[in-house]
């Protein structure tokens, strides 16, 4: 039997670890090559590790595991020239592209007062302005092929404000705010553009911000004790990145080619509290 994404290929950004190395194995599971990309190196103003070479590395070893082609690269979604040059080299070697994934990100935490210029200035270019970077790099290529999708990684918190996040709250409706954008003037060409909004999802990112000593959200907590209720779900615990890998597998596949537009929270309810 194929699988769901059987002779497509997908651009994910931030494949190094976390969601966007599972999104990568999920869809090379179905049947997608892989186009990768990840920075591999440590963000500065992030006060948690960031990804390596090495994450990288183990990325492609698992797609390849899985008897799909990757070809994988370290380049910062910050820089659009090294991304359009890379998704070019990829569409070179695997013969199209049918799929973006701009999932790249960090999550600086702390009370408002907190936000540096330097924090708010990393959080936008890396979150928002990459995500645009990621966009433009590749967008070419689906119309040139007759269409595809593209998924970007917004959050629960691009959807309602979470306490303590201010620069990652800019950037996150920002990214919901392009999916909306661009769905509707990329719909002639046959390119859908959805946005996946995950509530807590146990990663390197998320146990890296709670595993400092001094995280943003006791400190928060600490000044504001009262938006704490903010952050509940209705769904106890973090999920794994798979759930909303199998999010994106579902707007990357044939089975979705009606919904763009749409912002699809897989939070356990956190938006709706």
């Amino acid at each position: 039997m194929a699988g769901r994404v059987e002779g497509k290929v997908a651009f994910i950004t931030g494949a190094a670890r976390g969601q966007g190395r599972a999104h990568a194995l999920r869809l090379a599971e179905e049947g997608a090559d892989i186009i990768a990309v990840d920075i591999a190196a440590q963000v500065e103003n992030v006060p948690y590790p960031t990804a390596t070479p090495d994450d990288l590395a183990e990325t492609v070893r698992q797609v390849e595991a899985l008897d799909r082609r990757i070809v994988a690269e370290a380049v910062d979604v910050r820089d659009l020239d090294g991304l359009k040059a890379f998704v070019d080299k990829g569409v070179g070697e695997l013969g199209r592209l049918d799929v973006i994934a701009g999932n790249a990100g960090i999550d600086i935490v702390g009370p408002w007062h907190d936000m540096t210029p330097e924090i708010i200035r990393t959080t936008i270019d890396i979150n928002l302005i990459g995500v645009w970077n990621t966009v433009t790099a590749g967008v070419q290529h689906l119309i040139d092929g007759g269409g595809g999708s593209i998924i970007l990684t917004s959050s629960a918190n691009g959807l309602k404000a979470g306490p303590w996040n201010l620069a990652y709250n800019m950037a996150k409706f920002g990214v919901t705010g392009l999916t909306k954008s661009l769905a509707m003037e990329l719909a002639k060409d046959h390119v859908r553009v959805n946005s996946v909004h995950p509530g807590g999802v146990d990663t390197p990112m998320a146990n890296g911000i709670f595993g400092l000593p001094d995280n943003g959200f006791e400190r928060g907590q600490k000044e504001n004790p009262d938006l704490f209720g903010m952050l509940t779900q209705w769904i106890p615990g973090m999920m794994p990145p798979r759930e909303i890998s199998n999010a994106v597998l579902w707007l990357a596949s044939d089975e979705s080619t009606w919904v763009t537009g749409h912002a699809l929270a897989v939070d356990g309810g956190m938006t709706q509290y």
